[in-house]
C-alpha cells in the first residue's frame, strides 16, 4: 500500500549521503518508513561537495530507493547543511528611538533583524541567525517588545558558511531534479534539538559531534546558541594514521572499531604483550595500535577543549559536555576528555531522545544517524507528491429561448397585430413598385408611337439627302 503522508530528509556528510522518510506519531515518537544511503567519500570532503555530477547521481539514487520503499513519489526533501567552513559570527545593530517614542515596537525589532540579515559578507553567506539578548539602554532583555527605553541594540549570532558550500549543494539538488523543502536547515542545530534536553540547553551545555572528517562544537546557554565551530579533524584521521602499519583503510577501520581505546593502558603483569589480528592472519601489538589511536584522539579532544575556551563559556557549562556521532563510539572517549579538560560531566548520546520505531537493524544506537533523525524531526510539511487531477470541463447545455410572455394573451394579440401590419406594409410597397414599373413602360411605348407619326426630322432629312448625293456621284465615276 502506498504511503501518502510522510516527511523526507537527506543528510550529506563526509562519509555518506543518507536519506530517510517517516512520520510523527501522536505520542511524539517517529515511525521510520524508508531509509537509504550511498557512499560519498570520493566526492564530498569535510562536508563540502567537490563533484556536483557524482553528488547528483547519488541523490537521484537515494530518492529512487526511498520512493521504491514508500511506493510513492517524493515531491521535496528537507536538507541539512554543515561542513568545515560553518561557524558563528557575532553582530550588533543599534537603533535610537525617535523623539516622543519610548516603547519598543515589534516593527522596530523586525527592522533591526532585517538589517542584521542584510549584513554584507564577501564570499560568505548567512545560513541562520541565533538572536541573543537585546540591550535596552543598560539592561539586557530576551523579549524587548513593549519595554521602555531610548536606545536598543540587537545582539546576534550569525551562522555563516562559504557561499560556495551552499551554492554547490543547491546545484547538486537542481541537477538531480530534487526540490529542497523551505530553506536549508543547519544540520548541527537540528542535531542539538534532538540530542540535548531543554534543561541542558538552559543550564549550559556543549555538544560535540565527532564525525568522520569533521568535529562540530556547539555551546548552549539559557536556551540560546552561543557558539558554533567546525574542526577539520575526525575519526577518519585516526583510521588514516593506523594505515601507517601497512594496511588498507578498510582493515584499519575494523581494527579501530574492535580494539581502539582512547586511554589504553597495558597490563603490567601480562606475560606477553596483547596483540590484535587481521582477517589475513597478520598480528599487531595492541599497545602500538592504541598509541596511534590515543595520540590522534588526544589532539582532536585538545582542539575541542580549545574551542570551548574560545567560546567563553567553559566555566558556565553546568550540564557538561555531550558527545555524539560515529567517532564518539571510541572506547574511553569520555574519560579522555575529562582528563583533557578537567570537566566532570561528560557523556555520550548514541540515540536521539525521541522514540524511534522501524528500521532498527539499520538505525543502530551508535550516534551515526542522529543528525539524519534530527532533520526528519525538523520537517513540518508533507513531502509526498500529491497528484493534482485536471479539472473536468463542465458541459453547460445551451438554454432554449424561453417565451417569457407565453401566458400573456394581451401581448400575444399585440404581437400578432404587429406581424399583420408588417406584412401589409411589405405588400403595399411591392404594389407601388409594380405600378411605377408599368407606368414607365407605358410612357416609353407612347413616345415611340408619336415619333413614328411625325416622320424623320429636318436633320435626318438633310443627312439622308447628302448621303444619297455622295453615293450617286461614286456610281457615275
Amino acid at each position: 500500500m502506498a504511503t501518502t503522508d510522510f516527511i523526507a530528509a537527506i543528510e550529506l556528510s563526509s562519509s555518506k549521503i543518507s536519506g530517510i522518510a517517516g512520520k510523527k506519531n501522536s505520542d511524539g515518537s517517529i515511525q521510520v518508513l524508508a531509509y537509504a544511503r550511498e557512499d560519498a567519500s570520493s566526492f564530498i570532503h569535510k562536508g563540502a561537495i567537490y563533484n556536483i555530477d557524482k553528488t547528483a547521481q547519488a541523490l537521484t539514487s537515494i530518492v529512487n530507493k526511498l520512493e521504491g520503499q514508500l511506493n510513492n513519489s517524493i515531491a521535496k526533501v528537507y536538507v541539512g547543511i554543515g561542513g568545515q567552513s560553518l561557524h558563528t559570527v557575532k553582530n550588533a545593530i543599534s537603533r535610537t528611538l525617535e523623539e516622543g517614542e519610548d516603547i519598543i515596537s515589534q516593527e522596530l525589532i523586525d527592522s533591526i533583524c532585517d538589517k542584521n540579515r542584510d549584513t554584507a559578507l564577501v564570499d560568505w553567506c548567512i545560513l541562520d541567525v541565533a538572536p541573543q539578548e537585546y540591550k535596552i539602554d543598560n539592561n539586557l532583555q530576551v523579549d524587548p517588545v513593549g519595554v521602555t527605553g531610548q536606545q536598543v541594540t540587537g545582539q546576534f549570532l550569525n551562522i555563516v558558511a562559504r557561499a560556495s558550500l551552499k551554492k554547490n549543494l543547491e546545484h547538486s539538488f537542481e541537477q538531480a531534479k530534487v526540490e529542497i523543502a523551505d530553506d536549508l536547515l543547519v544540520a548541527p542545530t537540528a542535531l542539538a534539538k534532538v540530542v540535548l534536553t531543554e534543561s541542558e540547553m538552559r543550564s549550559g551545555c556543549a555538544l560535540v559531534d565527532f564525525g568522520a572528517d569533521t568535529t562540530t562544537v556547539l555551546v548552549y546557554k539559557n536556551n540560546i546558541l552561543r557558539y558554533l565551530s567546525v574542526l577539520p579533524l575526525g575519526s577518519s584521521n585516526i583510521t588514516h594514521d593506523i594505515t601507517s602499519l601497512q594496511m588498507e583503510e578498510e582493515d584499519a577501520e575494523k581494527l579501530k572499531l574492535q580494539y581502539g581505546d582512547a586511554l589504553y593502558e597495558e597490563e603490567e603483569d601480562a606475560e606477553t604483550p596483547a596483540v590484535c589480528t587481521l582477517e589475513d592472519g597478520r598480528t599487531f601489538d595492541l599497545a602500538l595500535l592504541n598509541n596511534i589511536i590515543g595520540a590522534r584522539a588526544e589532539e582532536i579532544l585538545a582542539n575541542v577543549w580549545n574551542q570551548l575556551q574560545l567560546s567563553g563559556y567553559e566555566d558556565k557549562l553546568f550540564s557538561g559536555v555531550v558527545f555524539t556521532g560515529g567517532g564518539a563510539n571510541l572506547k574511553n572517549i569520555e574519560k579522555a576528555f575529562q582528563k583533557q579538560s578537567k570537566m566532570e560531566k561528560v557523556k555520550t548520546m548514541k540515540l536521539v531522545h525521541t522514540t524511534v520505531h522501524g528500521y532498527t537493524d539499520v538505525l543502530k544506537k551508535d550516534g551515526r544517524q542522529n543528525t539524519l533523525l534530527g532533520l526528519l524531526v525538523a520537517g513540518k510539511e508533507n513531502c509526498c507528491l500529491q497528484e493534482v487531477k485536471p479539472a473536468q470541463p463542465v458541459s453547460t447545455p445551451t438554454p432554449k429561448p424561453v417565451d417569457m410572455f407565453g401566458n400573456d394573451e394581451v401581448l400575444k394579440e399585440q404581437e400578432a397585430a404587429a406581424r399583420a401590419a408588417k406584412a401589409q406594409r411589405e405588400k403595399e410597397e411591392k404594389e407601388r413598385k409594380d405600378r411605377e414599373r408599368k407606368e414607365k413602360e407605358q410612357r416609353e411605348k407612347e413616345a415611340k408611337k408619336q415619333k413614328a407619326k411625325k416622320g424623320p426630322s429636318w436633320i435626318e432629312k438633310t443627312f439622308n439627302k447628302i448621303s444619297n448625293e455622295i453615293f450617286s456621284d461614286d456610281d457615275m465615276k
